[in-house]
């Protein structure tokens, strides 16, 4: 992948390029952020320009042998580790043709799109602890063609204590020219021994005009429509992504959040329960993707009361919602909001009981909804 084919992210590429020409790399890196920012595509494009025979000032040059095999993900000194299914595979070997076709069909992809690849059943992936092993033979071994041997670690957090543990040594004092690559979405969860051995790099969200461009040109989307979608997925390609493709109603969360804040506001317990029953029958996903849509509302909201329309993102449809709803959103209730809508998402992602959940947020949001 060359650095033009990674959306946004323009100074970092620049930080990139720069650090391999004066041979200041860094031999553990830690990329942190969502994945939707593109860690993945980023760290494919850096390996690609590392061992690109004719590389410019801006880019690798994507025809030597060296690109071309780094592009068909099949160099062999570049090495991949990702969370697996361990009653199907304990190592990534086991799916590497799997890990390549994603890769090639879309490098911006999470780990729910992973899992739902490799394994119908959908059950936890994780890396452990005999990927390890496997991890310390390939970087032991003598570059196949005579320079730099990288291994990309997708969601290392995902590692195992037993895996973790084994690595630390070869994090600290890894082979000549080696570079390891760390992506991680919650770096928290690594072990500290783990971090304290590597260079930080916070993957920031794509900057906005970018990811706009992208979405008009790869969705056929308005420029408004895009700088909405652009707005409401805060910078994250994959978030955008799955907004747009998650239903052919692009409004189904913008009808989903009028419902319940008019029912809300009416104190229409009926109206609330069937809203709340409606929304624990979808899929745990769209559930997500509607709570960061609600998210988004509250602050376009904000933004509309005290800056006008000069700063909003959204669509036509919105705007003339926001127009009524607007005034209900205040610095009265908009931190509450906020809180709320977040700690909804949290136990989402954790299994809570979505009839339960989505019951407390109606009554919640009626009394935050009062408050304005």
């Amino acid at each position: 992948m060359q650095f033009k084919n990674v959306i946004g992210q323009s100074e970092l590429k620049k930080d990139f390029i720069r650090e391999i020409k004066h041979g200041k790399i860094a031999h553990a890196q830690l990329f942190m952020g969502p994945l939707g920012h593109g860690g993945l595509p980023l760290a494919l494009a850096f390996t690609q320009y590392l061992f690109c025979k004719n590389p410019s000032d801006t880019d690798s040059c994507g025809i030597c042998p060296s690109c071309l095999k780094v592009q068909e993900l099949q160099h062999p000194d570049v090495h991949f580790v990702f969370p697996v299914v361990q009653t199907l595979s304990q190592v990534s070997d086991g799916f590497l043709e799997e890990w390549r076709a994603q890769i090639k069909e879309n490098p911006y992809f999470d780990a729910y799109s992973w899992t739902k690849t490799i394994d119908p059943k959908e059950r936890k992936p994780i890396i452990g602890g005999e990927e390890s092993g496997e991890i310390i033979r390939k970087l032991n071994l003598k570059s196949y063609e005579g320079g730099f041997k990288v291994l990309l670690i997708w969601l290392a957090e995902e590692m195992n204590p037993t895996c973790s543990n084994k690595l630390l040594k070869i994090l600290e004092e890894p082979p000549k020219n080696t570079v390891i690559f760390l992506l991680s979405e919650d770096p928290s969860k690594l072990l500290a021994t783990i971090q304290s051995r590597t260079q930080f790099v916070r993957i920031p969200k794509i900057e906005s005009e970018y990811l706009t461009k992208e979405l008009m040109s790869r969705f056929q989307l308005e420029k408004n429509q895009a700088e909405s979608i652009a707005a409401f997925s805060e910078g994250d390609f994959i978030k955008a992504s799955h907004f747009l493709n998650d239903s052919d109603n692009k409004g189904i969360y913008r009808e989903h959040f009028i419902q319940l804040m008019r029912t809300s506001y009416k104190k229409d317990v009926l109206g609330m329960m069937q809203w709340a029953d409606g929304m624990a029958a979808e899929g745990k996903e769209r559930q997500k993707l509607f709570i960061q849509y609600a998210l988004h509302m509250f602050r376009q909201s904000l933004l509309s009361n005290y800056m006008g329309d000069v700063l909003l993102r959204i669509s036509t449809e919105e705007e003339q919602f926001l127009k009524n709803f607007a005034p209900f959103i205040s610095g009265n209730n908009i931190r509450e909001f906020i809180e709320t809508f977040d700690d909804a998402h949290y136990h989402i992602d954790r299994n809570a009981n979505a009839r339960i959940l989505f019951t407390q947020l109606c009554f919640q949001t009626m009394r935050f909804i009062h408050q304005a």
